[in-house]
């Protein structure tokens, strides 16, 4: 495919969601509303636990903002995948739109793009919002930040095409991936240091690379870690990566021409 005419989809694609999230502005009033209503049921939260709990060294404060804002982040970017799915399922456009010349992974990960765009926003604005509002202590490594942040987004894009895998193939992906969603929640250190949990379930979350993306967004962020003190961390994100993204493509593309074969496209 053609640099030039992936961009223009790209374009169109974003002028599209751009036209539709004005028209539904109403929306940006309600999620501020309750950002700043969340923001501040951690702040009151961590003044009642008080200053002598420092998970990892931390603040509990900003410990659970990025946690929480960095979590959200990647699990709204790994839903979308499945939602846009669900989407040309339910209105029956889904059986067009994977006979376009464009590869359905990379369709897919178009119609995603804006979610990701929407969820970057959102997250800095409350990352941000949280740190500077209540005043809380943050040395960030840009770089750092940004190499987490990218490595990151690989691994959601992954985890997408396989949520999308699975509406395809059992058309119940959405429960799914809810529950998977729990499972990491729980373990991957968001409101909690995963050294807290019992030992198999601390190597469990180890196999998951959100925990190292939280862990090393954290020290990035609040501690301004080098390049050097994060190198374990980014370097186990960099192998997710390697792995995942060739997998979720390889199984997306299996289960779409299952679905093909079994005529069960527009199943939901």
């Amino acid at each position: 495919m053609k640099m030039n005419g992936l961009l223009d989809k790209a374009a169109a694609v974003a002028r599209r969601d751009l036209l539709t999230a004005i028209r539904y502005r109403t929306g940006f009033f309600i999620t501020a509303i309750g950002t700043a209503a969340e923001l501040a049921a951690f702040y009151y939260l961590a003044k009642a636990l008080g200053p002598s709990f420092r998970p990892e060294g931390l603040e509990y404060f900003p410990f659970v903002l990025v946690g929480t804002g960095f979590y959200t982040f990647l699990l709204t970017g790994t839903n979308q995948f499945l939602t846009t799915v669900q989407q040309a399922q339910q209105t029956g456009t889904l059986e067009v739109l994977v006979t376009t010349a464009t590869p359905a992974p990379v369709l897919l990960f178009l119609s995603a793009m804006s979610a990701f765009t929407g969820a970057t926003l959102q997250m800095v604005f409350y990352l941000g919002a949280g740190l500077l509002w209540f005043g809380s202590a943050f040395h960030p490594n840009v770089s750092g930040c940004l190499v987490v942040f990218l490595l990151s987004l690989v691994v959601a894009v992954a985890f997408g095409l396989m949520a999308a895998a699975l509406q395809l193939a059992i058309q119940k992906g959405s429960a799914l991936v809810w529950l998977l969603g729990s499972a990491a929640w729980f373990m991957t250190g968001t409101l909690f240091p995963v050294s807290t949990l019992p030992k198999p379930l601390f190597w469990a979350g180890q196999l998951i690379p959100i925990t190292h993306a939280l862990n090393a967004m954290r020290r990035a962020l609040l501690e301004g870690a080098s390049f050097a003190a994060l190198s374990n961390e980014i370097g186990i994100l960099a192998l997710f990566c390697a792995l995942l993204l060739p997998g979720s493509v390889a199984i997306f593309s299996y289960a779409l021409r299952r679905a093909r074969m079994e005529g069960t496209l527009s199943f939901y």
